[in-house]
């Protein structure tokens, strides 16, 4: 990937632990690689097809002079966050913030905090049986989108499916998400699980009914699998309702735990779940 680099930004700001540097403030020098592709611009000499980097530096700026952090992991963080969201090309950023005066009463360079950050591809299986399903599912992806965290939110068509373990409820209807977010695994479930709650999701039976039910599917090429969450869904291979819906959004979705594609798994399950 292409990348644009700036080298040491010189900005005096009120960042750090003790009272006295929030008061009496610090240069900060900050570096931003900024990766993003730029061969239509080099290839039509249109800075539109690019990013500014003036304007880069002065987003800085204004981060670090109108904001006090104790952390300069903070400050970096804030940095990536604002710039990946308010500069729409740019797909990964990594920043250094870099502190030359740190109180540390020994002599040194410069204590430094360099952080990278970038939009991961996620894939969201929804589905409700309890009241009005469309709404339920219409009101998630409404949620998703408004985060500034997410970004190319896309959705599946909404298919009626018959419960699977569970089966004296009602029929489902269920569907696919794609996006792109800068939201962790664990944030993006800390999220998805506040739309649950929001649709007053209730878990008194496993796999039984409920008013809404959001499940990561794949989130890059990501193999993880903790107390809380597991990626790729440990299911997915297994169900209609996921790869049905996955395969209109993306046939050659990946599941790396398998290394087989959303169309691959969907032609290997069992014939009477097709």
């Amino acid at each position: 990937m292409d990348s644009i680099n700036i080298k040491n930004l010189e900005i005096f700001s009120n960042h750090g632990v003790l009272k006295e540097e929030n008061v009496l403030g610090q240069k900060f020098l900050i570096s931003a690689e900024i990766f993003l592709d730029t061969q239509k611009a080099g290839k039509n000499d249109d800075i539109n097809l690019s990013v500014d980097y003036s304007e880069i530096c002065h987003t800085i700026k204004n981060i670090m002079e109108n904001h006090t952090f104790k952390l300069i992991e903070t400050a970096a963080e804030k940095i990536a966050q604002t710039l990946l969201t308010e500069f729409e090309k740019i797909d990964q950023i990594t920043i250094e913030v870099k502190k030359p005066w740190a109180p540390i009463l020994l002599p040194l360079e410069y204590v430094s905090v360099k952080s990278t950050r970038k939009w991961h591809t996620v894939y969201l299986s929804l589905g409700s049986n309890i009241g009005d399903k469309q709404k339920y599912l219409s009101d998630a992806i409404e949620k998703i989108r408004s985060s500034t965290l997410c970004k190319s939110v896309k959705s599946s068509d909404f298919t009626v499916t018959k419960p699977v373990g569970y089966t004296e409820q009602d029929d489902f209807l269920n569907c696919c998400v794609e996006m792109k977010t800068l939201l962790s695994p664990h944030d993006l479930l800390a999220f998805t699980s506040s739309i649950e709650a929001e649709a007053k999701r209730e878990r008194k039976i496993h796999w039984g009914p409920r008013t809404l039910d959001i499940d990561i599917i794949l989130y890059d090429d990501l193999i993880m699998s903790d107390d809380v969450l597991t990626i790729p869904h440990i299911e997915m291979a297994n169900r209609k309702f996921v790869l049905d819906p996955l395969c209109q959004l993306n046939p050659y979705a990946i599941n790396p735990a398998l290394n087989m594609t959303a169309i691959e798994l969907y032609k290997s399950l069992p014939e009477m779940l097709i």
